[in-house]
């Protein structure tokens, strides 16, 4: 199955989409006084004085990222959206993020969109360091012996059976391999992402996380 070109669609809809969808808008006050936009398509989460935290769709990734300003003297001032606009260009990046059905050991099934892998202490919150970021690709040792790391988008389906993958690629080869952490470190990776029932005002970027270990079966759509 060919890789649809998403990104250049995305970048087209995006400057000429037949009805805007505003979100929320961030600016900043240039030194002659004119309002710049700095980030449309945005949504704050948190604001005060000194910093405002937004979320937006990264599109090199392909996922749903939260950014931290700090005011300072950079004169920021945002325009909120309505609600329905947030859910809009919730629906907006739900489109065009990886998205996919998991499968989990007890065969409960959950379909999930701007999909990603993320790496935690076990059993703990948050991103484990900076060296090992979130990502779109997912590390394998393949059975012949090479390491590779594979982007969702050449994958449809990893099968997992313990510590054995069997991978069915986007050119319809299948492959065997096993994961392989990007860390030395003790670490837990999972699959996360957003439900329908997500919710745009939340602080995460995601409202759905499922340890490896705990999945059956990973479909990309």
């Amino acid at each position: 199955m060919p890789t649809k070109p998403l990104l250049p669609t995305l970048l087209t809809l995006i400057a000429l989409g037949g009805t805007p969808l505003a979100a929320d808008t961030l600016f900043q006050t240039n030194p002659q006084g004119k309002q710049v936009i700095v980030h449309r398509d945005a949504i704050i989460v948190k604001e005060d004085s000194s910093f405002i935290v937004y979320k937006h769709f990264e599109l090199k990734e392909r996922r749903i990222v939260k950014i931290r300003l700090s005011r300072g003297a950079q004169n920021y001032s945002v325009k909120v959206s309505s609600l329905e606009e947030r859910l809009q260009i919730v629906e907006k990046w739900k489109r065009f993020g990886f998205k996919g059905t998991v499968t989990d050991v007890a065969g409960k099934m959950i379909r999930l969109y701007d999909i990603y892998l993320d790496f935690y202490p076990p059993g703990g919150r948050g991103s484990l360091l900076e060296s090992v970021p979130p990502r779109t690709m997912f590390p394998v040792l393949m059975e012949e012996g090479s390491a590779d790391e594979l982007d969702f988008s050449k994958l449809t389906r990893i099968e997992f059976s313990g510590e054995r993958l069997t991978l069915t690629l986007s050119n319809g080869q299948v492959k065997q391999a096993t994961f392989l952490m990007p860390t030395d470190q003790s670490a837990e990776a999972r699959f996360l992402g957003i439900t329908d029932q997500y919710d745009p005002a939340s602080e995460d970027v995601f409202n759905f996380s499922i340890p490896l270990p705990q999945v059956k079966e990973i479909r990309f759509e």
